[in-house]
């Protein structure tokens, strides 16, 4: 599961590290953002079927996605809805699954930021890793 599509770049990252039966499901509020990242993907040699790309706002679309069925969720979206995203990310993790959000250590540390890294780091169901690569990763399993 990928928050924010952008133009393609993470979700072949996300594709490539899938086993081969994967799917992506990524999110986006751009649907112009969302063709050319099916553009990207079939360049890269990705089967139509290996991505499922849902047009809209986030936080309206995370609520219908089933509870308990993705590996991964990578947050790439608006810094100002990551708590929104935390939330459906616990509920959409297996066990064992990974929650990230890029930019954690970006140049402006916004209050939404502070407000996330305190309740990933207080949450008792996440095991959280800060990781300096690129503008910072925020990583956290749950158990």
């Amino acid at each position: 599961m990928e928050i924010g599509t952008g133009a393609g770049v993470s979700g072949i990252c996300l594709l490539r590290g899938m086993r081969a039966d994967g799917i992506l499901t990524t999110v986006d509020v751009q649907p112009g953002l969302q063709r050319q990242a099916r553009e990207v993907y079939a360049a890269a040699g990705f089967a139509p079927s290996r991505a499922r790309l849902i047009p809209g706002p986030a936080l309206e679309v995370l609520p219908r996605l089933a509870d308990g069925q993705y590996d991964l969720v990578f947050c790439d979206g608006d810094p100002a809805e990551a708590t929104g995203y935390l939330a459906e990310s616990l509920r959409l993790l297996r066990s064992g699954g990974t929650v990230c959000f890029e930019g954690a250590l970006s140049g402006v540390r916004t209050p939404a930021v502070r407000e996330l890294m305190r309740q990933v780091r207080e949450h008792p169901d996440l095991i959280p890793a800060l990781l300096p690569v690129g503008d910072g990763l925020l990583a956290a399993v749950r158990r």
